[in-house]
């Protein structure tokens, strides 16, 4: 069985492109309440998705309330497994469902569980996540100027924004635009309570993209983005080829600490750092003989 892929939340779980591609496991003890789902419930849902499938990684949204993030780190705690990946991701709901079903095609190829937990890092930084909002007057995931501030305020001003890879934004106006992929791409959107004509009107054709697809806005989307007032989009890579040749150009090394393989610089199981190189030793001076008749 491929490495399990889980989510937090159903509308992390984007659409199978083919027969392929296995779906996201929901994690009911992040969607309900202590109250009604108690830890020995978690612990088997856990416990069952090793069972299955030897690894899982886990997918959970820089978002996400404290309380989940606790109980995901308390059931790894408490099975002692170091066969649990949580990884945050510091994209915004949308790029991370995207990011979940990057992953969940790249777990039936030929990837250990390490190299899988540690891609998300690399795919992450090729997915061009944001949104459309009509206010960015509490947007704290994005840098905003006052100016964009006192602009929030005027009535009808809409914002282009741009979260990952390289965060931007611009007032909507006829000529705005924001930096896009050189990369083919296909782009998903979600939208709120803003229409979604400029993201699949003047955006889309703008970045080139090979398709528009509409998605569920994810529940996480307001809070992140701070308003309900906003069309979520991303795009990213869609060929799973293009994925592969992209995880398998890195090199690969093993983790010092767990012993499981990974690319980049940080195990995505234990999260130990990869050491630095060894220093290479100054070479000696070479010795001279002393000259005949020398003390």
């Amino acid at each position: 069985m491929p490495t399990a892929i889980a989510v937090t939340g159903p509308d992390l779980v984007l659409p199978s492109p083919d027969r392929h591609t296995p779906s996201a496991a929901v994690l009911q003890s992040a969607v309900q309440s202590p109250r009604t789902y108690s830890l020995d419930q978690s612990l088997t849902e856990m416990h069952t998705l090793i069972e299955h499938h030897g690894y899982v990684i886990v997918l959970c949204p820089a978002s996400a309330p404290p309380a989940v993030v606790h109980r995901l780190h308390a059931i790894r705690s408490v099975l002692e497994s170091d066969r649990i990946a949580i990884l945050r991701p510091d994209l915004p709901p949308l790029g991370m469902a995207v990011l979940a079903l990057q992953l969940r095609q790249l777990s039936i190829c030929d990837f250990s569980p390490g190299v899988l937990a540690s891609a998300a890092r690399l795919l992450a930084h090729y997915i061009y996540a944001g949104a459309l909002l009509g206010s960015v007057a509490k947007l704290d995931r994005v840098p905003v100027t006052l100016q964009s501030h006192a602009k929030s305020w005027v009535p009808g001003a809409q914002f282009a924004v741009l979260a990952t890879p390289r965060p931007e934004l611009v007032k909507l106006t006829a000529e705005a635009s924001l930096s896009g992929p050189g990369f083919g791409t296909k782009m998903l959107y979600a939208t709120g309570q803003l229409a979604p004509d400029w993201v699949t009107g003047t955006l889309a054709p703008a970045w080139r993209t090979q398709g528009v697809t509409e998605a569920r806005l994810p529940a996480e989307s307001a809070r992140w983005w701070a308003t309900p007032k906003l069309v979520e989009f991303a795009a990213a890579i869609p060929d799973i080829s293009v994925l592969y040749q992209l995880v398998t150009s890195v090199r690969r090394d093993d983790c010092h600490w767990c012993g499981l393989e990974l690319i980049g610089d940080r195990c995505g199981f234990c999260a130990a750092p990869l050491p630095p190189p060894p220093e290479r030793s100054s070479p000696s001076p070479a010795v001279r003989a002393l000259p005949r008749g020398a003390t």
